[in-house]
């Protein structure tokens, strides 16, 4: 992946790709609709934003909070402009306003609503909410993701937010939050709880 910066407006190619999140196509050309970090496959082109709110995408897991209950099932709020839904049916035991949830996003209507599933209650910690575009930074390091999983039970990152269940992991996930932007952060820093 180039890690190149780009610009609204810029071209980032001329090829036929597939077009991603945060790209437009004019005149067989591909362009970013946003200031951010491009992300470019063989054959699919994107563009993580710089700063924003999370765009739903299926199969990822995330980290919601309750925010309404309504006679089907619940509104969860997931750092999105867009809605998200779990069905009352997909629950083995009722939600409270307020409780913090990981769910699986099954599917993402054309108006993007993310609809999930795959519900759990996560209990005994905190959400600390990280700018969308550093989670796949987190996630790169996928040495540091294992390490930190098999010392601290719960801490995951997922649609920009993480879950911590501790409180000293607060400082330490706040601190690959901040500084994940650094090359080398995660070779400089000690895992040490």
């Amino acid at each position: 992946m180039s890690k190149e910066i780009v610009v609204p407006g810029e071209l980032l190619t001329a090829e036929n790709k597939q077009i991603g999140v945060h790209t437009f196509a004019r005149d067989g050309k591909i362009f970013a609709d946003c200031l951010g970090i491009r992300n470019e496959s063989h054959d699919r082109i994107s563009v993580v934003p710089l700063r924003g709110k999370y765009v739903p995408v299926e199969n990822d897991v995330i980290i919601g909070v309750v925010k309404n209950e309504k006679f089907a099932g619940y509104d969860i709020e997931i750092n999105s402009f867009y809605p998200s839904f779990v069905s009352n049916k997909d629950m083995r035991e009722p939600l409270k306003v307020g409780s913090v949830i990981s769910a699986k996003i099954v599917k993402v209507t054309e108006m993007n609503e993310a609809e999930l599933g795959m519900v759990r209650s996560l209990n005994d910690g905190e959400v600390v909410s990280v700018t969308p575009v550093k989670v796949p930074r987190i996630h790169w390091k996928k040495r540091l993701h294992v390490e930190c999983r098999e010392k601290w039970n719960r801490f995951q990152y997922y649609g920009g937010k993480k879950w911590i269940s501790l409180d000293p992991r607060r400082k330490h996930a706040r601190s690959r939050g901040n500084h994940s932007a650094y090359r080398g952060i995660f070779s400089r820093r000690k895992l040490d709880a």
